[in-house]
């Protein structure tokens, strides 16, 4: 049985604010929020999509960092609470990692913690 996180907030770490900052600035997208949602479900978990948005809906929450703006949409929020967005550049490789309590691990479909049938 899961833990369901109470807050709906979705933080970044420090290294994830630097990385969205650093991408503003090589897009000049300065006044940009990142949005973050819900791309699918597979074997591994949720998937997650990203990217800069200066287009809020008016679905959207929106949570803040260190003055980095986050989107989520009212949908992926339900799978999202409490999830903390960091930045990896490690033997794991280089990019958004999210870290999100209420994932369960294993498989999305039967339940099984390998492979999938």
């Amino acid at each position: 049985m899961t833990t369901q996180v109470e807050t709906d907030s979705v933080l970044l770490t420090p290294a994830a604010v630097e990385a969205v900052r650093n991408l503003q600035v090589e897009q000049k997208a300065e006044d940009y929020c990142l949005r973050v949602y819900v791309a699918g479900q597979g074997c591994s978990g949720l998937q997650y999509g990203m990217g800069l948005d200066n287009n809020p809906g008016e679905n959207d929450l929106t949570f803040e960092t260190d003055g980095i703006k986050v989107l989520v949409d009212d949908q992926s929020i339900l799978f999202m609470r409490g999830s903390t967005i960091d930045f990896i550049d490690d033997e794991r490789g280089k990019g958004f990692l999210v870290n999100n309590p209420n994932q369960v691990s294993g498989c999305g479909t039967c339940g099984s913690s390998g492979e999938c049938h």
